[in-house]
């Protein structure tokens, strides 16, 4: 299965890719238009690292072979699809945040709304594309490929 990999040797922390995961699940037309709107939204990945730091890297869900947040999730609203990637039906999603704590990575978070998680989901909900965060990356520090 495709993953998401980050260099960190590479990522400048500028945070880019965190702006183009909310345009991307936004639904929004043109990017200006979430000044202003920016505590409506979450981005589902997080550069870690500050300006004091000399390392950044940005952390996302790794879907997981024997995803611990799937297991854990007591509304069954985590799966595995058939490729390997770990969805979230926000439907039935409750809100207790379970696969928030075990995540080992960070890599789920509440929504903006507080009522339910939210995770990367390679963008697969909006484009035909591949994910935002890699498309766009200034540095090429965000990769989406297949690794053995």
């Amino acid at each position: 299965m495709k993953r998401i990999y980050v260099n960190e040797k590479w990522c400048l922390g500028c945070h880019l890719c965190e702006y183009e995961c909310m345009f991307a699940s936004s639904g929004l037309d043109k990017m200006f238009k979430l000044k202003g709107r920016l505590s409506g939204y979450v981005p589902k990945i997080k550069v870690e690292g500050d300006d004091m730091s000399p390392v950044h890297f940005a952390v996302n869900c790794r879907h997981c072979e024997n995803a611990i947040c799937v297991q854990s999730c007591v509304a069954g609203a985590l799966s595995k699809t058939g490729e390997g990637m770990v969805e979230l039906d926000r439907e039935k999603c409750v809100g207790c945040f379970t696969c928030v704590l075990v995540c080992p990575y960070g890599a789920i978070m509440p929504a903006a709304d507080g009522k339910a998680a939210q995770k990367c989901v390679l963008c697969t909900d909006n484009s035909k594309e591949g994910p935002a965060c890699v498309r766009n990356c200034p540095n090429g520090a965000i990769v989406y490929e297949e690794r053995g």
